[in-house]
């Protein structure tokens, strides 16, 4: 995998890439997580510095699983063993799912236990169920050759200077209070524009707000009504969510040829804001914006 989110099967890690809210070191280190596999028990309030900040020092590999799962708790011993064993080379991060939902919802996994390795805050491999851990061990041997040099290491970060007005806003945000952080990005960027972390940090963490609160069933729903614009977006954002990008666009795109005047403006201005939170250069995006194109000339 080699995109701002992966897309193999169930995982979604970065469909919204929240690396570019701020690159900062990681606090705190590696320890076990309670009554569970061994690594950095992640939670809302350190999502972001255990797995996205810490992925752009080594390889992070996220486990998601449930105590309910045997074949969880076996697949979190051995990648335990093997982090202990090649000492710093990479981090493991546990998420229990049933004690913390809505990080699991951020990965949009069907099912435990799930992998998903990231590097440089964008997900880069993984799997679901039950491995050999002679595979498993190969596995990790091929992530940490993918990333070989590409990463800062494991060193200390150079002092930031940072506005406290930013250290507020990431404070609010590492606290898993979206609402706030939202606010307080949203102050920053009315009074500096052209602020790339308050840009990235306001669409990105909007978009987590307005998906996540769809209802589950929102792509039926607009499978059966297919000219109910409202039904169309909200079917387009669980479709990012479930790492389904490409029937996203082309869900909205396909909207756009059978629309015609406000309603088509405000397709194109909704597809055009999901483009922008991936990579420009996301060979899905490109594709999706040179299908718009084609949709609207």
């Amino acid at each position: 995998m080699t995109r701002p989110r992966p897309s193999i099967g169930p995982a979604l890690a970065g469909a919204v890439d929240l690396s570019a809210l701020k690159q900062r070191p990681a606090a705190g280190g590696d320890g076990p997580a309670p009554d569970g596999p061994g690594g950095v028990e992640v939670t809302e309030a350190n999502f972001e510095a255990e797995v996205l900040v810490r992925s752009s020092q080594v390889p992070v590999v996220v486990l998601l699983w449930s105590p309910r799962s045997d074949a969880s708790v076996q697949l979190g011993d051995t990648l335990a063993g093997f982090a202990a064993a090649d000492g710093g080379k990479w981090s493991l991060a546990v998420v229990n799912v049933d004690t913390t939902p809505r990080v699991a919802q951020m990965f949009g996994i069907q099912g435990v236990p799930t992998v998903v390795a990231l590097a440089a805050g964008q997900p880069i491999a993984s799997f679901q169920g039950a491995q050999p851990a002679e595979q498993l061990r190969r596995w990790v041997d091929s992530l940490l050759e993918a990333t070989a040099g590409k990463l800062t290491g494991s060193g200390e970060a150079e002092t930031e200077e940072v506005d406290p007005a930013v250290a507020q806003a990431r404070a609010y945000l590492d606290e898993g209070n979206f609402a706030a952080a939202l606010d307080a990005y949203q102050a920053i960027l009315d009074a500096q524009p052209n602020h790339t972390e308050a840009q990235g940090a306001v669409r990105q963490i909007a978009f987590l707000q307005r998906a996540s609160a769809q209802r589950p069933d929102a792509v039926a729903v607009a499978d059966a009504a297919p000219g109910d614009i409202e039904a169309a977006f909200a079917a387009a954002d669980v479709e990012i969510l479930q790492q389904q990008v490409s029937a996203a666009f082309d869900r909205l795109i396909a909207l756009v040829k059978r629309t015609a005047g406000d309603e088509r403006t405000a397709v194109r201005t909704r597809l055009i804001e999901l483009f922008e939170l991936f990579d420009p250069t996301d060979p899905e995006v490109v594709a999706g914006r040179r299908n718009l194109a084609n949709a609207l000339y």
